[in-house]
C-alpha cells in the first residue's frame, strides 16, 4: 500500500468525521494493508554456533581491541547453502597487556559449515583455517580468484593479512606469501573487483591507521573518559591494489592506478559500479576525515571524485567516524545509494543523478533512529519482500563494552525509514556491543536473515520468521567456465511498477561479506516481467516472464 493515489483514496474515505477518529481510522487501514511484518528469532544457541569473540586480552584498553570483529558468509564447499566464518582476536605484544598474555595460543578463528538443516558444524580444524598466532583478526572476504571453481578465503588483520586457497575437498591451503598479498599493517576490509575488465579477480585492501603499539596512550594525552585514545592520535596507512596475474601471484598497483592515499584512515570498502557507466569504481569510508570514491576510468584507472559526487562527507562532516558502507538502491530510482553507519546520526546518501548524491539523513528518518547510538555494521535489505529495502544496524560504545541496541526499520515506500524493533522479536529487547553486521537466507527458504558480530561475546542469528509470505526472487549469475557467482555483475528486475537493481557484491558493510546472490522482494507479484543481468565484461542477458519464489541459477553461456 505504497502509492499515493491509494492514500489520497482513504484520506477521502475518512472526510467529515472527526480528526481523532479519522486519525485512528487511517492508522488502523493502513496497518491493515501494509504486508506483515516478520519477527527474527535469536537462534544462535539452537543452530550450535558456540563460538564467542575474545579481545585477546582481559578487557579493552585501546583502539585496535575495540574496532572489530566481522568475519564472512560464503558457500566454501558449493552445495548450495551459506557458511560462516569468524574471525577472533588474539593475544598480540603490539595489543595486549600482559596480564592477558593467559590467552596466548587459546583463541583462533571458526569456520562453521551449514548442514542444512538449521544447524552449523564447526570444521576449523578439518579446514585449517584457525588462523596466525601473530595476526589479530579482524575481518574476511571471498572470492574464486584462482578461476577453480569454489571460493578462496582472504583474512583481514592487524598483522599479517592471510589468502587461503581452497583445495576443493574441505581444505584450504595458506598461499599468502606465493601469492604476494600479506599486506602488513592493519587491515579492516578486503573486496574483490575486476579493476581492468581482464576477466581475473583483483584484491583491493583497505587499511585503518599506523598503531603505535600503545606509546601515544602511556603519556596519558587523552580524554581520560574515552578510555584510550582516538584515531587522530595516530597517521593513517595507505590501502593496497593487488592485481591478479592469472598464475596464482598478485602484483601490487595502488600507484600505478591512482588509488595512492598514504594518509587514508579506512575502515570500510565497497567495490561496485556505484555510478553505472559499466566500470567497477571503489567507496572507502574513512575515520574522521574525507572518503575516497574512486571512479575507474575504464582501464583499471582510478580518480577520487568524492567532493565533486557529494560523497565525501555527510550533514556531520569530516569529524564523523564513518564505518563501513552499504551500497543498495532504497527509493529504486535505478541508482544505487550509500548507507555510512558512524558515532553521530549516520549518513545516507541518495544518488539523485547519475554520479551526483544528496544527503538525506535527517529527512529519510535515519538521524532519529541513530542519534543515540554509535553505528557500526549497516544493512539495507528487504525483510518483509514488499519490494522495498529496510535498515538494520548493529550498535555499541566505541570505548567501553557498554551494550546498545539495535536498530531495525521500514522503508515506508515513499521517503522515511519506520522503527519496526519493538515488534520484531525478542532480540531487539536486548542490548549488544555490536561491530560487524551481515546478511544471508541461511536456510534457502526466500528470506533475509541477520547475523550480528559481538564485541568480545557470542555472535547472534537472527532467523527471519514470515517475510517470505511476500513473494520473491532470488538471481545467482554464474561465470561460464566456472559456474561461480559473477562478482561484478549487476542484476535488475521489473515486476508491474517495480523495478529493482543489485550489484552483486563481495563484501558490503563493516567488516563482513554476506551472501552475494542478489535477493528481490515482490509483494504480491507471482511472476517477474523480466531479469536483466549486466555481465562483468558488459554483454547484458534478459529472461522474461520468471516465475516467483524460486532461485534462479543463470549461467552466461545460456544468453538469448
Amino acid at each position: 500500500m505504497h502509492g499515493p493515489m491509494k492514500s489520497l483514496r482513504m484520506v477521502h474515505r475518512f472526510r467529515g468525521v472527526p480528526p481523532a477518529a479519522y486519525v485512528a481510522g487511517l492508522l488502523f487501514v493502513l496497518s491493515a494493508a501494509e504486508p506483515p511484518w516478520p519477527t527474527f528469532t535469536d537462534v544462535t544457541e539452537s543452530a550450535g554456533l558456540r563460538f564467542k569473540h575474545s579481545l585477546g586480552d582481559l578487557d579493552m584498553s585501546n583502539i585496535a581491541e575495540a574496532t572489530g570483529p566481522g568475519g564472512t558468509l560464503f558457500d566454501y564447499d558449493n552445495d548450495g547453502f551459506i557458511d560462516i566464518y569468524f574471525v577472533n582476536g588474539r593475544w598480540h605484544p603490539d595489543i595486549s597487556d600482559n596480564r592477558g598474555r593467559s590467552l596466548k595460543g587459546k583463541l583462533w578463528n571458526v569456520l562453521y559449515r551449514n548442514n542444512g538443516d538449521g544447524t552449523f558444524t564447526d570444521v576449523t580444524e578439518k579446514a585449517g583455517v584457525a588462523g596466525d598466532e601473530d595476526s589479530y583478526g579482524m575481518a574476511a572476504s571471498a572470492a574464486d580468484y584462482d578461476r577453480d571453481g569454489d571460493l578462496d578465503l582472504y583474512v583481514c588483520n592487524y598483522g599479517r593479512s592471510i589468502l587461503y586457497r581452497n583445495n576443493g575437498d574441505g581444505t584450504f591451503t595458506d598461499v599468502t606469501e606465493k601469492a604476494g598479498v600479506s599486506s602488513p599493517g592493519w587491515a579492516l576490509a578486503a573486496p574483490w573487483l575486476d579493476s581492468n575488465r581482464d576477466g581475473l579477480l583483483d584484491l583491493f585492501v583497505v587499511h585503518y591507521l599506523d598503531y603505535d603499539k600503545g606509546a601515544f596512550q602511556s603519556t596519558g594525552a587523552y580524554y581520560k573518559a574515552d578510555n584510550f585514545p582516538g584515531p587522530l592520535s595516530y597517521p593513517g596507512r595507505p590501502d593496497h591494489l593487488y592485481r591478479n596475474n592469472g598464475d596464482g601471484t598478485f602484483t601490487e598497483v595502488t600507484r600505478e592506478a591512482g588509488l595512492w592515499e598514504p594518509a587514508g584512515r579506512g575502515m570500510g570498502g565497497v567495490a561496485c559500479d556505484l555510478d553505472g557507466d559499466g566500470d567497477v569504481d571503489i567507496y572507502v569510508t574513512n575515520d574522521a576525515m574525507p572518503n575516497n570514491f574512486w571512479v575507474n576510468d575504464g582501464t583499471g584507472r582510478f580518480k577520487d571524485l568524492a567532493a565533486e559526487t557529494g560523497t565525501a562527507f555527510g550533514e556531520g562532516g569530516q569529524g564523523v567516524s564513518s564505518m563501513g558502507p552499504f551500497v543498495a538502491d532504497v527509493d529504486r530510482n535505478g541508482l544505487l545509494d550509500l548507507l555510512i553507519p558512524d558515532m553521530g546520526y549516520s549518513s545516507l546518501l541518495f544518488q539523485v543523478n547519475r554520479g551526483l548524491f544528496m544527503d538525506v539523513t535527517a529527512q529519510s528518518g535515519v538521524a532519529l533512529l541513530c542519534g543515540q547510538y554509535t553505528g557500526w555494521g549497516g544493512l539495507l535489505n528487504d525483510y518483509d519482500n514488499d519490494g522495498y529495502v529496510d535498515l538494520f544496524i548493529a550498535n555499541g560504545d566505541p570505548h567501553h563494552l557498554y551494550v546498545e541496541e539495535s536498530v531495525l526499520a521500514r522503508w515506508d515506500g515513499r521517503s522515511r525509514f519506520l522503527d519496526m524493533a519493538r515488534q520484531s522479536g525478542d532480540f531487539f529487547n536486548h542490548k549488544h556491543v555490536g561491530r560487524g553486521a551481515a546478511f544471508a537466507d541461511f536456510d534457502n527458504d526466500g528470506d533475509i536473515d541477520i547475523l550480528m558480530h559481538v564485541l568480545d561475546d557470542t555472535p547472534r542469528l537472527l532467523r527471519n520468521d514470515g517475510g517470505n509470505r511476500g513473494n520473491w526472487l532470488k538471481v545467482v549469475p554464474l561465470h561460464k567456465d566456472t559456474a561461480m557467482v559473477a562478482l561484478g555483475s549487476t542484476v535488475t528486475v521489473k515486476a508491474g511498477a517495480m523495478t529493482m537493481i543489485q550489484p552483486v557484491l563481495g563484501v558490503n558493510g563493516y567488516l563482513t561479506s554476506s551472501d552475494p546472490r542478489p535477493h528481490f522482494g515482490l509483494g504480491k507479484a507471482d511472476r517477474v516481467d523480466s531479469v536483466e543481468i549486466v555481465w562483468p565484461d558488459g554483454k547484458k542477458q534478459a529472461l522474461d516472464n520468471v516465475r516467483a519464489n524460486q532461485i534462479l541459477s543463470v549461467r552466461q553461456d545460456q544468453a538469448r
